[in-house]
């Protein structure tokens, strides 16, 4: 059975890593994360940008507008630091905002740490693209996913984006039975 590709926008963002200062360890997490539950074939569109809202906004509505991205996740800049203006320009951005998936990645992270509270993230839509922000370090990241992911494809669905399906030893994913493709 054939699967529906997907076009996956990936935006790391932190001021050091994209002028060199450190490596990005950003964007290969999410790639090894998705890649390792996805069974789609995705096509990565990734940037590397500075903590700055204009640029932030800018990237994502090429990433949604442009490039067609059906989902669009974000690593870095959602604390209470002055530079952190991720949640502020995906916001700006934003056509309809899911405040669940926001809730949804603070109650994952606190789980494992109690600064979890201090995070800002949200999950928004803009035309047929969903956008997450997620944590910046690569642990992080998978703790948020795996506490999130389940929820992802039928929200793809529901904003007309392609039909997605997760490797069921990596993730489950959940769709109503009304809105589950018949077996081939």
């Amino acid at each position: 059975m054939a699967h529906d590709s997907i076009r996956i926008g990936l935006v790391s963002i932190s001021d050091r890593a994209s002028s060199g200062i450190y490596e990005d360890k950003g964007l290969p997490a999410l790639e090894t994360w998705l890649g390792e539950a996805l069974v789609n074939p995705a096509e990565y569109v990734t940037r590397l940008i500075p903590d700055e809202q204009a640029r932030i906004e800018s990237t994502l509505i090429e990433l949604a507008d442009t490039e067609g991205c059906s989902l669009i996740l974000t690593t870095g800049g959602t604390g209470p630091s002055p530079r952190d203006v991720t949640p502020e320009a995906t916001l700006a951005i934003a056509h309809k905002v899911l405040p669940g998936f926001g809730e949804a990645m603070r109650a994952v992270s606190l789980k494992y740490v109690p600064t979890a509270i201090l995070s800002r993230q949200v999950g928004v839509t803009r035309g047929a693209s969903l956008i997450l922000n997620l944590p910046g370090q690569p642990k992080a990241i998978k703790e948020t996913l795996d506490g999130i992911f389940a929820a992802v494809p039928y929200c793809i669905d529901l904003i007309g984006g392609p039909y997605l399906e997760a490797r069921p030893d990596a993730i489950a994913v959940f769709r109503p039975k009304s809105a589950l493709r018949p077996a081939p």
